[in-house]
């Protein structure tokens, strides 16, 4: 098969509608047109998650339908499927984005619900999803992809930075034991932490049924001698633990995984808080090469004025790939969903795309190869380090 290759590209201002609470559809031109859709929180604690994922999937989308389309056909992208973040709602929201026509999936973001979809899905939606970290996310068919990192990678590459730029010898780690995200971030730290040169001198955790109050976990803590403290978890709830901390006046240093982006733009949220906090995530909206400014601009263009996270690059990320498999495989839109996905999934086997999120390729097991990067917030803004 020939090798594919899409260089990403992003034209420096876009006219859209504002964002609403429930994203709704773009409609594409014709009676033939690829329909798309999205799963993820649009509401609740993690909606700048699936909000962020569909309205760069909308920007990503009026671009290629301006460029041409999928292998010539337009787009279509339906309404949001808003899952909460919950797995059942999930399964709703996919079979009634099916009922609706939906040929491709950007989705699920959160990896329990993409674990539910993934079994619905299996050889027969051409399934994406850009953010679902969980090992176990993708793993239902071959016709299962993903954009991010995954959650072993993830706390493995955390172990391997913190030690091999001397952050820290003693480490401790803070995180939701019930959580399939933040539990396959914290094992994979825990098992490289030694090799690194880091010593775990504490290892906390807490339930998701159990997340408001952390002072007796922050208390052994600052007791163990930690100087790092690191926090795989969701920005809602790193928030609080961070307020708590400095409410226990605890001199520490904290990193955490691409589920810390997103704490800057908490509710009610001190962000002089967050000053010093280091995380590894693959996108900066501070970036300063053109892809990630242009991007950026079209965003806040098209929302009022709003930043997009990592998760909207990587959803941006995710429709300029499908494209490219679209495109590779010659794929048009009277074909039976599984016949698209079958060939679209063979298509990927071949695609390099240089993204927003690095230039990435895929292997048979639908994982995306690329490398993190490592940033610091300071005075308010992402920073990338060395």
């Amino acid at each position: 098969m020939k090798n594919w290759k899409k260089v990403l590209s992003v034209t420096a201002a876009v006219a859209m509608a504002a964002t609403v609470a429930m994203p709704t559809a773009v409609f594409a031109d014709g009676d033939e047109t690829f329909k798309i859709g999205v799963i993820g929180p649009m509401t609740g604690d993690y909606a700048q998650y699936g909000t962020n994922v569909y309205n760069a999937v909308e920007i990503a989308i009026n671009e290629i339908n301006e460029d041409g389309g999928f292998n010539g056909y337009q787009v279509e992208l339906l309404d949001a499927g808003d899952d909460m973040g919950d797995p059942e709602k999930a399964v709703n929201a996919y079979n009634d984005l099916l009922d609706k026509g939906m040929q491709m999936l950007c989705g699920a973001v959160t990896s329990g619900s993409c674990i539910a979809v993934g079994a619905e899905a299996a050889e027969s939606t051409f399934l994406f999803t850009p953010s679902a970290t969980a090992l176990d996310s993708i793993t239902s068919g071959s016709n299962e992809f993903r954009m991010c990192f995954t959650d072993p990678a993830q706390g493995t590459k955390s172990a391997e930075y913190i030690g091999g730029h001397e952050l820290a010898t003693k480490v401790a780690v803070l995180y939701d034991s019930m959580a399939d995200y933040n539990s396959g971030v914290h094992d994979a730290f825990v098992e490289a932490a030694e090799e690194n040169g880091l010593e775990v001198v504490a290892d906390e955790a807490y339930t998701t049924d159990n997340n408001t109050d952390y002072s007796v976990q922050l208390k052994k803590i600052a007791d163990s001698g930690a100087e790092l403290l690191f926090l795989p978890n969701y920005y809602s709830d790193n928030a609080l633990i961070l307020q708590q901390a400095s409410e226990a006046g605890m001199d520490i240093k904290f990193f955490g995984v691409d589920g810390m982006d997103g704490i800057l733009n908490v509710e009610n949220f001190d962000t002089s808080l967050a000053e010093g906090v280091m995380l590894l995530t693959p996108f900066s909206a501070t970036s300063t090469d053109e892809a990630s400014q242009a991007f950026v601009k079209a965003y806040n263009d098209a929302h009022n004025g709003e930043t997009p996270n990592q998760f909207a690059a990587d959803a941006y990320d995710v429709i300029y790939a499908m494209k490219a498999a679209a495109d590779a495989a010659e794929i048009t839109p009277d074909m039976a969903t599984e016949e698209i996905s079958a060939a679209m999934s063979e298509a990927m086997l071949s695609v390099e795309l240089d993204g927003l999120t690095g230039k990435a390729k895929w292997t048979e097991e639908g994982e995306c190869d690329k490398e993190p990067k490592a940033f610091v917030i300071k005075d308010g803004e992402y920073q990338e380090m060395e």
